[in-house]
């Protein structure tokens, strides 16, 4: 025994410092994959491919040549300062990623951080509220961790570099030279990914541009809202040619220009618009329809809401939130200047919504007051034909009342657009818990977002109940007196749309009195519900003036 013993001993302390040596080496190697990953990833999903990572990225070489200037203790401050800022950027380009696929935008690193916080309110509808706010807390968690550990692979590096100073001094002069003739020549892997690298910096600027646009733009926004042909015009210069209509602006959630011209989707969409173009038209409305551009896509349906309200183009969060501390004239507000009773509907509100005040409505109804006492179908707090009922029931049906003016929000096909309700008899909606058994019976999220297929499926499906809600509500209650407007918010996200997919949405105008038709007229919008390719197309924000100065007399 003690003949193998003793050789065991004495190769001990040489087999300590190889492991040592190994743990050093994969340690330093790591550190350089984290690194060379933070500098070259992109920032958006298209170019995220294996050529990305085959470039050369200057910022490596001025990092080397830099922490060969400095002396040690310069060298840590300055290698951990870097290194901390990497991982910031790696955590934004995430962040710009996550809204590629949710809002087809990147983020805006100075606005867009209460975006966060309606995203993690989404979340809630699926998995909870507790669950979306420890999935924030893990994500949060997370990038902190990114943010500590490429500080600590800079440092490590910097000590590597530090410690083989003419080495390293060589090898940095041959790659600066191999960059510069990349990038003069041009050469790429693959279209848009130049070997001579200098992605991290362009991302950095690109973010810092962001702020000083968004910071800039604030001025240009108070300018315009200022401007306003509206807003001294007496009561007995609005709206004159509705005189006693009920006039309803109705929107429907994520009803994009994707459902009535995607070749998967606007089948099942067209059929309902088409059968109901008919149906309308045998019940004596007459209809047209066009495309309004909306300042949002994805989501953000209170841009597109404030927006046609308006006037002003309000197409991100801080021109949102300083349009609600003005007192601009809206579409609610020269309605009740004009004698209107006006209304807002506005089901998925689940709090408190001081904000809605701009809008000048008499009264608002949300998910708390607006009697139903059925379940939620994922993010959708009821079924639109509910929605349009209690309407119905609390402001129409009310006997000897003024006319009245709505803005009502529809948001079954609302994301993640399934399970659905199904339409049933408006005698039997009641307090809505005839629905109690629908959810159950529909497919989850889980099972349709494993197949794009599906989800695009879904979306067309919702849309589609959307539209047959309307349809049905005129059929039953509609009267001479009821002017509808329909319009979509905004496109789906790009899992439907797809990526780069045009603002616009449908708008329509249903009627059944040839005066108010004869107005619309000059607009040259295209006949019936469903809009084509070839319809007329304006910018949300155009449409306030345009139905003032129509309907002004």
């Amino acid at each position: 025994m003690s003949v193998f013993t003793r050789p065991a001993l004495v190769g001990l302390p040489g087999d300590r410092t190889s492991a040592r040596e190994i743990a050093s080496s994969a340690a330093t190697t790591l550190s350089a994959v984290l690194v060379l990953f933070a500098l070259l990833a992109p920032d958006d999903l298209d170019t995220l491919t294996p050529e990305a990572f085959v470039r050369l990225p200057v910022e490596a070489l001025l990092g080397v040549a830099v922490v060969l200037m400095l002396r040690d203790g310069a060298r840590r401050t300055v290698a951990v300062s870097a290194g901390a800022l990497l991982g910031l950027l790696t955590v934004f380009k995430a962040i710009d990623i996550g809204f590629g696929l949710a809002l087809n935008r990147p983020f805006n690193p100075v606005f867009d951080w209460g975006v966060l916080g309606n995203g993690v309110d989404l979340l809630g509808t699926s998995i909870g509220r507790a669950g979306a706010i420890a999935s924030f807390a893990g994500l949060t968690l997370l990038a902190a961790v990114v943010i500590v550990l490429m500080a600590l692979a800079v440092l490590r590096l910097s000590r590597v570099v530090a410690g083989r100073r003419t080495a390293s001094a060589r090898v940095t002069a041959v790659l600066s030279v191999v960059w510069m003739v990349c990038a003069v020549s041009g050469a790429q892997l693959a279209p848009g990914q130049p070997l001579a690298s200098r992605s991290a910096v362009a991302f950095a600027y690109d973010d810092l541009r962001q702020v000083r646009a968004g910071i800039r733009d604030r001025q240009a926004f108070a300018e315009e809202v200022a401007v306003d042909t509206f807003r001294g015009t007496p009561s007995s210069g609005l709206l004159n040619a509705l005189r006693g209509k009920d006039v309803l602006f109705t929107f429907i959630e994520s009803y994009g220009r994707v459902a009535v011209q995607d070749s998967d989707i606007a089948p099942k969409v067209d059929a309902v618009l088409d059968a109901g173009t008919a149906r309308l038209k045998n019940a004596g409305y007459g209809s047209r329809s066009a495309f309004l551009t909306s300042p949002t896509t994805s989501a953000g349906s209170w841009l597109a809401h404030s927006t046609f309200q308006s006037g002003v183009w309000v197409d991100s969060q801080h021109r949102y939130d300083d349009f609600v501390k003005t007192d601009r004239f809206t579409l609610g507000g020269a309605f009740k200047r004009a004698g209107w009773e006006t209304v807002g509907v506005v089901p998925a509100h689940t709090e408190d919504w001081p904000e809605g005040k701009v809008y000048g409505y008499d009264r608002y109804y949300d998910s708390r007051n607006i009697g139903y006492h059925g379940p939620r179908f994922s993010y959708a707090t009821m079924p639109d034909q509910f929605t349009l009922s209690a309407f119905q029931r609390a402001e129409r049906a009310k006997p000897d009342r003024p006319p009245l003016m709505a803005e009502i929000d529809l948001v079954t096909s609302h994301w993640p657009w399934t399970p659905l309700p199904r339409m049933i008899d408006w005698a039997a909606v009641g307090d809505g818990s005839v629905y109690d058994p629908m959810p159950s019976q529909g497919k989850t999220p889980e099972e349709v977002f494993t197949d794009p297929a599906k989800v695009r499926g879904a979306y067309g499906d919702s849309i589609a109940y959307s539209l047959e809600s309307l349809i049905s509500y005129v059929e039953t209650y509609g009267d001479d007196d009821l002017v509808l407007v329909f319009l979509g918010d905004h496109q789906p996200n790009p899992i439907v749309a797809g990526a780069g997919a045009d603002h616009d949405v449908p708008i329509t105008v249903v009627t059944r009195d040839e005066a108010v038709l004869d107005k619309v007229a000059a607009w040259h919008w295209q006949d019936g519900l469903n809009p084509d390719r070839n319809a007329p197309v304006w910018r949300m924000d155009t449409f306030r003036d345009r139905f003032l100065t129509t309907f002004a007399r």
